[in-house]
């Protein structure tokens, strides 16, 4: 073997053992971090929504980090953007879960887009945090779902337009998709248990992104002409508020003469529009940034700390990604691992701190308690809460107005199931 022939082979020995170092070097690495996935869009239509959502993740994933991190190790954000592409929300959590090695993915918005990633957490066993109001009629295992269900939104919102603003006329306007319908199907049955008429109920839908809305409001004002007080509630999503509003202001429908209260409207979306014309406009969330205690006060210092933009505002969504993150940190804290069963299995029952001046708590169906707001739109874009719950509501997977739901509850500390037939005493599938 000539000298040339040895030197190479031992620089190919060189480069090889090279390679393994990096390598090990790199996985070492990788198992010095926990690894916390963000899926929310930034781009496409839910962007206008979702990307505050990412930016909150980020500052909380940091604040953890100052605090010395997660079991001893670094927190580190896996962020990616399924563009408001439902089937690609379904692709992105799979290359969280398997590529990335995430221990907990917070994300979503749209309950299609959390239906997409459903299977995905299932198959891998994974977690996620879900932190938007919903239509309910679900409790995954593999998910907890800290923005509001139906109870802890739409029926405390239509109670309230009741009662303060005696509306006996209905319009149900929403987009497309199953939130909007599935939360329209519990009100319309609730309504009418209280005794209104079919006739009374408008129900109108259109596609993500819609954009003229002449016809829609001309529609809601002819039927708000009869004579009895007429109310729009409002499961519109995305970025298709802003032209909805902005109509009602051009066809001059005000608050005192048929007042909107909105379940996806928040500081964030209101940002973006002129707000006089939409003043004394109602939403229903359980978080405002107006909210007036110390924790709150706090959150938003640190916030507009953290984006460098003393006018970036917070919303009830990111409330919710704050519990339910402070509510990982604990129940990994509790397991000593993020393995994703032991974590499951101890964060029931979790407290943490919510910005309202309450304690909200990880509850057996994997939803948790929170309080209910009714805000007035104010000329700042912020809300004035006109009122609110005594008590925190805790949140109903199944609701009680629809006859396929009534008799179900989920359990999953006790009776491990997501579906259970209280009359049949059966899990379903």
């Amino acid at each position: 073997m000539s000298i040339f022939d040895m030197t190479r082979r031992n620089l190919m020995a060189l480069t090889a053992a090279a390679l393994v170092s990096s390598a090990t070097a790199q996985a070492a690495k990788a198992e010095e971090t926990i690894k916390v996935g963000v899926l929310h869009s930034l781009s496409g239509t839910m962007a206008i929504s979702e990307t505050t959502l990412k930016d909150v993740m980020l500052m909380l994933v940091e604040e953890q980090n100052k605090k010395g991190g997660l079991l001893g190790k670094k927190l580190e954000a896996v962020v990616v953007d399924p563009a408001s592409n439902w089937p690609l929300f379904a692709e992105k959590a799979r290359e969280l879960i398997s590529q990335h090695k995430v221990s907990a993915v917070f994300g979503a918005w749209t309950s299609v887009s959390r239906k997409s990633v459903l299977p995905v957490f299932k198959e891998l066993n994974s977690i996620l945090f879900y932190p938007v109001q919903y239509e309910g009629e679900e409790s995954e295992r593999n998910v907890f779902y800290t923005g509001a269900a139906p109870n802890q939104q739409a029926i405390p919102a239509v109670d309230y337009l009741a009662k303060e603003e005696k509306v006996e006329r209905w319009v149900l306007a929403g987009t497309d998709y199953v939130y909007p319908r599935t939360t329209n199907k519990i009100l319309e049955a609730y309504l009418k248990s209280k005794g209104v008429k079919a006739e009374d109920i408008m129900i109108s839908y259109m596609p993500f992104g819609h954009s003229d809305w002449q016809t829609i409001v001309a529609d809601i004002k002819k039927f708000g002409s009869s004579g009895k007080k007429t109310a729009v509630v409002s499961t519109i999503n995305g970025d298709a508020n802003v032209p909805f509003y902005k109509e009602l202001a051009n066809q001059g429908v005000k608050a005192t003469d048929i007042p909107v209260v909105a379940f996806s409207v928040g500081e964030e979306e209101l940002a973006g529009i002129d707000t006089k014309p939409l003043v004394g406009h109602l939403a229903a969330w359980n978080y405002f940034q107006s909210v007036d205690t110390p924790d709150n006060k706090a959150f938003i210092e640190k916030w507009k700390t953290f984006t460098k933009n003393a006018k970036r505002v917070s919303n009830d969504p990111m409330e919710a990604h704050v519990i339910g993150f402070n509510m990982w940190v604990k129940a990994v804290e509790k397991a000593g691992t993020t393995d994703p069963d032991k974590v499951i299995d101890s964060i029931v029952g979790i407290k943490v701190p919510n910005l309202t001046g309450g304690v909200s708590e990880m509850l057996p169906n994997h939803h948790i308690t929170k309080p209910v707001l009714i805000g007035e739109i104010k000329e700042d874009g912020q809300f004035d809460t006109v009122w609110q719950t005594d008590d925190l509501v805790a949140g109903d997977a199944w609701s009680k107005h629809l006859e396929g739901s009534k008799d179900l509850v989920a359990d999953w500390q006790t009776l491990k199931c997501g579906n259970y037939n209280t009359v049949t005493k059966k899990c379903g599938s």
